[in-house]
């Protein structure tokens, strides 16, 4: 994006503590000295079954109707001023908070937000409270097979915006963009009913699957638990599209740190509008196949026929490993958008106070700055470096959960090799991505 892109990176790119190839070799060995000692001493599954301790006061205030209309409230305040802003305030994005609002707030925000308070997204979700005020006695069925491809298509849109459309920042296209999402989910609603928002609505499906990580969730009567995050990682649908959305997550943070590469943008600062929409386009959608065909081989190469019956969903063994991407992408989302959401995050702050342009100062801090010195490049490359390593330290562990689930004892370690070939290459790739220039 014209105004965004440029400021993902702010200060992290280069000014690692310790050596490039030093850091990528030593995250790599630890993931690999991780798997065998997980390959020694775990050789049953200990996060299937784990239920969590019912909070009964939590439930208690989170399902209260005041609870819940606060929280509806609330989301149908932050999309009209969303909206209220893309339409009627600054054409220029330098102006204009509704991007900086929707990719930094929304987009980066729901990752911290979910894993603290769990599945709290489809509580506000500003969506769902539309589809609402339509009251229906019946809803058409779901299509057969549909699972969770159109928040896929969602949020492709949405990343191709981002990632490879020139004028993705432009208040104009983040209004039109905005609205075309809520009247299409709004009427899929309507149509289906609640259940389209769980598979339908990219940025719903999205908070609900980076919630499986959270400590908090629901168990099968629907009470609020603490539980082990790893035991809800492992409560991931093992369905087709969800594997397709960790892999296009995965695949366009890559292409994201890619296209700041001063080979990339020496190669393509010159093109036309057409070209560079062409080009950015074709390497998003390269690096999303990679990810998706290094993570599916790996996958499949563990072998099905060694698999015990009845152990594996629809999706396969790629379903079944599906959820171990979910702390590696939380861990590559972490390392590329951290220093952008410190920085640019203040500057969301500091146009809300003149949400339209008019020269208004609502909140009284109209002389204030965004301040870049807090954050040392030093804490950027050591939190961009720790949030890989650590995402992919907890994929493998939940990874090698599941297989001790799949496999028998001895064919246990065997069957993991490919896909711990596939972790030691995302957590070196992944380092190289965020930190080279």
């Amino acid at each position: 994006m014209a105004l965004l892109i440029p400021l993902h990176g702010i200060g992290g790119r280069g000014d690692l503590p310790v050596p490039l190839w030093l850091a990528v070799y030593s995250a790599a060995a630890a993931v690999a000295v991780s798997f065998l000692a997980l390959a020694a001493f775990w050789s049953r599954p200990r996060f299937e079954l784990t239920a969590g301790t019912p909070v009964s006061w939590l439930t208690w205030i989170v399902d209260a109707r005041a609870t819940r209309w606060f929280l509806k409230v609330i989301g149908l305040a932050a999309l009209a001023l969303l909206l209220g802003s893309a339409w009627f305030g600054s054409s220029s994005p330098s102006l204009n908070p509704a991007p900086t609002w929707l990719c930094v707030w929304i987009w980066v925000g729901t990752i911290p937000l979910s894993l603290l308070f769990g599945p709290i997204w489809r509580l506000a979700n500003p969506l769902r409270t539309l589809a609402a005020f339509v009251s229906r006695k019946t809803y058409r069925d779901l299509p057969d097979g549909i699972a969770y491809w159109p928040a896929v298509a969602g949020l492709a849109g949405f990343l191709w915006l981002e990632l490879a459309y020139p004028d993705g920042s432009e208040p104009l296209v983040v209004a039109i963009f905005v609205t075309t999402c809520t009247l299409v989910n709004v009427a899929a609603g309507i149509v289906y009913g609640p259940r389209w928002f769980a598979i339908g609505d990219s940025f719903e499906v999205y908070a609900e699957v980076l919630a499986k990580l959270s400590p908090i969730g629901r168990d099968d009567q629907r009470r609020l638990v603490l539980r082990n995050p790893l035991a809800g990682l492992a409560t991931i649908p093992q369905e087709p599209g969800i594997v397709g959305l960790l892999c296009l997550l995965l695949g366009s943070t890559a292409f994201d740190g890619i296209s700041r590469w001063s080979a990339w943008t020496n190669l393509t600062g010159e093109l036309s509008r057409t070209g560079h929409i062409a080009v950015h386009t074709a390497g998003l959608l390269a690096a999303v196949a990679l990810v998706s065909g290094l993570f599916v081989l790996a996958a499949r190469a563990t072998g099905t026929a060694r698999v015990r019956a009845g152990a594996v969903g629809n999706a396969g063994l790629p379903g079944a490993f599906v959820h171990s991407l979910v702390p590696i992408a939380i861990g590559y989302a972490v390392a590329h958008y951290f220093s952008f959401a410190m920085f640019q995050g203040q500057e969301g702050v500091l146009l809300a106070t003149d949400p339209l342009g008019r020269g208004w100062d609502l909140l009284g801090i109209g002389d204030a700055r965004i301040d870049y010195a807090f954050l040392g490049t030093g804490l950027i490359a050591g939190v961009q470096i720790g949030a890989i390593v650590l995402g992919h330290l907890t994929g493998v562990v939940s990874a090698h959960d599941r297989a001790a689930g799949l496999f028998r004892r001895r064919q246990l370690r065997r069957a993991q090799y490919p896909m711990l070939a596939a972790m030691v290459a995302f957590t070196a790739g992944g380092i190289a991505l965020v930190t080279a220039s």
